[in-house]
């Protein structure tokens, strides 16, 4: 049962600098667009849908990626007037799902591994960022997290029972891990640097996050262990955000500089996909063969607005998908 917690405190908000970014995007050789809309799927049954027919591009997808769903945001004016919209698609660009809609912000949002919960951040004007899972079996929404700060970047445990986050609830951006049971809340970081973005690793054991306590406003990616309460730091060239672990544990996808990124852990290679425009990361599929980002770009294959990019990372192969309303596409997740 999910339950709703909240805390008192002053708040101090600190926030990593130099995060935004406007940059050009090259999209890859052999992409295409695909339409806003195409063909629902079948809800009568839980059985998970091939989709590969209505998208060709998909049908070499391992089925853990195919038979998955891509949840993102749009977003649509500014300031007071901005409208943020969660979705849930599949990834050959059909059913698309309306999840949730505020006049507001809608950030970060994080799907658990059985893929039937979406944990999320929702902000409206005069309000710090409070935390909600989203059920698809009861098509809910709870409240989850009501601290008083900014409370961002929820992350499930792999068994579903625990989630990580990052809030300013204490004066200054740490971790904290929370127990869904009962609302159990530890802090995991102590330290006056801002610490944010956790994403647990597959096995539980560990976590890695976002931290600037080298230098104030130059994030680097460390890697949290349970067993020892330490974290290490993952060696990246410069400026590193947003981390997130491939399930198979073998490589990492983040914000390399201004570049959506993927890192092979045991050789420390770096892929770097694209410049999407919108200072956003890649996030992998399941299987770790493939990596979705948003793209703010004018024009993609004569499709205008911002898009999703898939990219297989076996080959130079891409395709997008256009936005459903022609807004600015954010932080897509690929569950399954």
């Amino acid at each position: 049962m999910l339950k709703i917690f909240g805390e008192k405190s002053s708040v101090n908000l600190r926030t990593i600098t130099g995060i935004s970014a406007i940059t050009a995007f090259s999209l890859l050789t052999g992409c295409q667009t695909l339409p806003s809309t195409l063909p629902k799927a079948n809800h009568a049954t839980k059985t998970p849908i091939d989709t590969s027919a209505s998208n060709p591009l998909t049908a070499r997808m391992p089925a853990i990626d195919r038979q998955g769903r891509i949840a993102y945001v749009e977003e649509q004016g500014a300031g007071a007037a901005k409208i943020s919209t969660l979705y849930s698609i599949r990834p050959d660009g059909s059913d698309r799902q309306l999840l949730d809609q505020l006049n507001g912000y809608i950030y970060a949002p994080a799907w658990s591994t059985d893929g039937q919960m979406l944990v999320y951040s929702k902000q409206v004007a005069r309000q710090s960022p409070k935390i909600y899972i989203y059920d698809r079996n009861s098509n809910t929404q709870n409240l989850i997290v009501n601290a008083e700060g900014s409370n961002l970047s929820a992350s499930f445990s792999p068994d579903g029972q625990k989630l990580l986050y990052s809030s300013t609830v204490g004066g200054n951006a740490d971790i904290y891990e929370m127990r869904l049971s009962d609302g159990h809340t530890k802090q995991l970081t102590t330290l006056a640097s801002t610490e944010v973005q956790p994403s647990y690793a597959s096995d539980g054991q560990s976590f890695v996050y976002t931290s600037d306590k080298v230098r104030a406003g130059r994030p680097s990616i460390y890697r949290y262990h349970f067993a020892t309460g330490k974290a290490t730091l993952i060696p990246t060239a410069g400026y590193a955000a947003s981390p997130q672990l491939s399930l198979n544990g073998q490589y990492l996808a983040y914000l390399n500089g201004r570049k959506a990124a993927v890192m092979t852990l045991a050789t420390r290679q770096v892929v770097n996909l694209a410049e999407t425009g919108l200072d956003e990361p890649a996030r992998l599929s399941p299987s770790a063969q493939y990596a979705v980002y948003p793209t703010k770009l004018s024009q993609v294959s004569g499709q205008s607005g911002s898009s999703l990019v898939i990219h297989s990372l076996a080959g130079n192969s891409s395709y997008a998908i256009s936005s459903k309303t022609g807004g600015v596409v954010r932080s897509p997740i690929w569950g399954r």
